[in-house]
């Protein structure tokens, strides 16, 4: 596995690996990873070299966010990475990414409106422009990212159709403990008993599902689950039924529409997302 962290290092790195595969992918991660981190990597085709990049972006954090606080462990996670098979990591510092004299960034309307893009003001913004600069980089074929930052992958698709970027978006499942939780470098920080609690936040968005499939309409099936999410303790900052690619609210479920949710247990706020 080979490791970059400048610049002529990466482009080396990436010359090297197209002079053996015909793809390039690209996952890009901020790091602290899990098992749903690998299956990005495994879900890129078998003729495929891989890029993982790991850089925990400044720009996607609010000033009431704490960037110091974010999990790094940067030795567990290249073993992690070298074991799942990938091929190159991209370990770039804050000035590599945005050198003195920086002065753009992508602002991405549409479907970055509402739900995180009120929670976390700026915080597409952030996602967007690190992207865009880890595409121009590396210069990938395809690039993996998971379906449980729901609204983050449909903000990266919009960009890329919208700038004519050369490269395709693959959704990649949510990968969940057995329980039912969806796997983030955030559970780590939940207490045990709010660990215990914490798949209440899934069996929500499937009790909601349920009742629409069953012909409830949507505001009773929604207010319903956001009812069974206080019981369990939790702070709910949405949970809604939204059009899938535009995350606009709907009055009813429709091909590819979606549930998401955000809920704060204690101090740690989760999403998760399933099909409507």
């Amino acid at each position: 596995m080979l490791l970059a962290r400048t610049l002529p290092e990466l482009r080396d790195a990436c010359a090297a690996l197209r002079s053996r595969y015909p793809l390039l992918a690209l996952v890009p991660t901020m790091g602290a990873l899990h098992d749903g981190h690998l299956a990005l990597l495994r879900a890129a085709p078998p003729v495929t070299g891989i890029v993982a990049s790991i850089f925990v972006n400044p720009l996607q954090f609010g000033p009431s966010e704490d960037l110091s606080r974010y999990p790094r462990d940067e030795a567990g996670d290249l073993a992690k990475l070298k074991g799942a098979g990938c091929h190159l990591v991209w370990l770039p510092d804050v000035a590599t990414m945005y050198p003195p004299g920086d002065a753009t960034a992508i602002e991405v309307r549409g479907p970055a409106e509402r739900w995180e893009g009120d929670a976390r003001p700026g915080h597409f913004r952030g996602v967007a422009t690190v992207v865009a600069r880890l595409f121009g980089q590396v210069r990938p074929d395809l690039a993996c990212f998971g379906e449980k930052d729901w609204q983050q992958l449909q903000v990266v698709r919009r960009m890329v159709a919208d700038l004519l970027l050369p490269v395709e978006i693959v959704g990649v499942p949510t990968v969940r403990e057995p329980d039912g939780l969806a796997m983030s470098s955030r559970n780590r920080f939940l207490s045990a008993e709010e660990r215990g609690r914490a798949p209440a936040l899934h069996g929500a968005l499937r009790g909601v599902a349920d009742r629409l499939s069953a012909g409830t309409p949507a505001g009773p099936a929604l207010t319903a689950g956001r009812a069974a999410l206080f019981a369990k303790g939790f702070d709910v900052d949405y949970l809604e039924l939204v059009e899938g690619e535009t995350l606009t609210p709907l009055p009813a479920p429709e091909t590819g529409s979606r549930l998401i949710a955000a809920a704060r247990l204690g101090g740690i706020r989760l999403l998760d997302n399933i099909a409507a």
